[in-house]
């Protein structure tokens, strides 16, 4: 009996170390060594002995070099939001748009076997210089200070068309005259002031949102502070939001549109994240499409991929 037992032990004892040995199961994490030697290779377009900071264009080539380098990722300025693009080439040339002789720190992250990443930074001085037609800048600010609301006594003072450079219209959609009053007001009330600041040669903008900014919340409200933090809406409406004031520049329309499209081809690149013309949008650079001193038409590339927006302005009483 005892003869048996053990037997039906060590039978037991075999088939549980066969059943273990059959269930393990080796894992390897790989090779995991991090990109190195990485550098930023930056070229400043026109850069020599008498142009340290370039030509103006404001153009810089960029490269990165370095060892066991999978892909790579640059964030071309650190004073902003993060925004990290990735260069499947690893060479891209970047246009710094603001005005004057600017330094900029460059941030890279290279990825590596495994998922390592390296990361490596580079400070950059660059000039751009770009002058606006003096008219332009006459019709805005009137060399001092000037006011601005949307325009509601007009057809298409608001209003959304495809983001094509072969097209300037909203044909998409456009607001009828006074459209917004009972649903959107503060539209209509809010007020935009353009001022040029003659001894330093800077431009500022102030917003005053009396009943609101119209906008869309979230993420699609261009950086707007509290309402960048609201649950994502699909609808346009008014938010509760005091204004704010912010630097502005101008520079060449980076729109593509046709020269035989109506456009000035020049645009309002707006600092920061407090401020917007009209509509708050997440991006930045509205385009002149027209200027007098009584009337303005800009057009913004919309919160939606795709989406132009499309604002008529006049000169507030």
């Amino acid at each position: 009996m005892k003869k048996n037992i053990k037997y039906i032990l060590g039978v037991l004892i075999v088939l549980l170390l066969t059943i273990t040995s059959c269930s393990q199961e080796t894992y390897s994490l790989g090779d995991l060594t991090a990109p190195s030697n990485l550098a930023i290779n930056a070229v400043i377009v026109g850069q020599d002995a008498l142009h340290p900071n370039g030509d103006g264009s404001g153009n810089v080539n960029f490269s990165i070099t370095g060892d066991n380098v999978l892909a790579v990722s640059i964030d071309y300025d650190a004073s902003d939001a993060v925004n990290l693009v990735f260069l499947p080439t690893g060479t891209v040339t970047n246009k710094y748009l603001k005005r004057g002789v600017n330094t900029y720190r460059v941030t890279v992250v290279a990825s590596g076997k495994g998922g390592s990443q390296s990361t490596i930074t580079k400070d950059i001085t660059v000039r751009f210089d770009f002058i606006p037609d003096a008219a332009i800048v006459t019709n805005l600010t009137n060399n001092a200070s000037k006011t601005w609301i949307v325009d509601k006594s007009v057809p298409g003072h608001f209003g959304v068309g495809p983001w094509d450079p072969t097209s300037v219209s909203p044909s998409w959609w456009a607001a009828a005259i006074n459209e917004k009053v009972a649903t959107a007001n503060c539209l209509y009330t809010s007020t935009f002031t353009f001022v040029k600041n003659v001894a330093s040669g800077t431009y500022s903008l102030t917003v005053a949102n009396p009943d609101g900014a119209f906008t869309k919340p979230g993420s699609w409200a261009g950086g707007l502070p509290g309402l960048k933090d609201l649950p994502v809406s699909t609808n346009d409406a008014c938010f509760p939001y005091a204004g704010g004031t912010s630097d502005f520049s101008f520079l060449p329309s980076s729109s593509g549109v046709a020269a035989s499209t109506p456009s000035t081809s020049v645009s309002i690149l707006l600092a920061g994240v407090n401020t917007y013309i009209g509509y708050g949008s997440t991006l930045k650079e509205y385009e002149i499409l027209s200027s007098t001193s009584t009337t303005m038409y800009l057009r913004v590339q919309g919160t939606e991929t795709g989406n132009a927006w499309y604002i008529k302005m006049i000169p507030a009483p």
